[in-house]
């Protein structure tokens, strides 16, 4: 199993229609097989993540966030990791919306090192 533990990512490949971009990172706690995760940054002002990891390191989980519209968003997503030749992790995502389980949206997430890593927490 992959330890997620006090990883950071941030969103290297955004959907068309997501809210999710290059400025939303993300920071990851895990205690055995739960994970969960907090998020912030672009169109996102506040979010939250709960799921559980399988034995290849694929997360399933919930997502609700804030945006700046002050609408509240929730749904599911999937996400499967793959390192990268320097031992990052990359996680493909596909995000679906809760009442719209026609609509997906995929991106990529990325590892961030912690000395670049400058979550971007706005509350209007």
């Amino acid at each position: 199993m992959i330890d997620y533990n006090n990883r950071q990512f941030v969103t290297i490949r955004q959907a068309k229609k997501g809210e999710v971009s290059s400025k939303t990172y993300f920071s990851y706690k895990q205690e055995g097989s739960i994970l969960t995760a907090t998020y912030s940054g672009g169109d996102i002002l506040k979010g939250n993540m709960v799921g559980m990891i399988d034995e290849n390191g694929s997360i399933q989980m919930t997502y609700s966030h804030i945006n700046q519209d002050h609408e509240i968003r929730g749904g599911k997503c999937t996400a499967v990791p793959h390192t990268l030749p320097d031992g990052r992790l990359q996680l493909t995502e596909t995000w679906t919306p809760s009442g719209e389980e026609r609509h997906q949206e995929v991106f990529s997430v990325e590892e961030v090192s912690e000395m670049i890593y400058t979550p971007q927490i706005i509350f209007n």
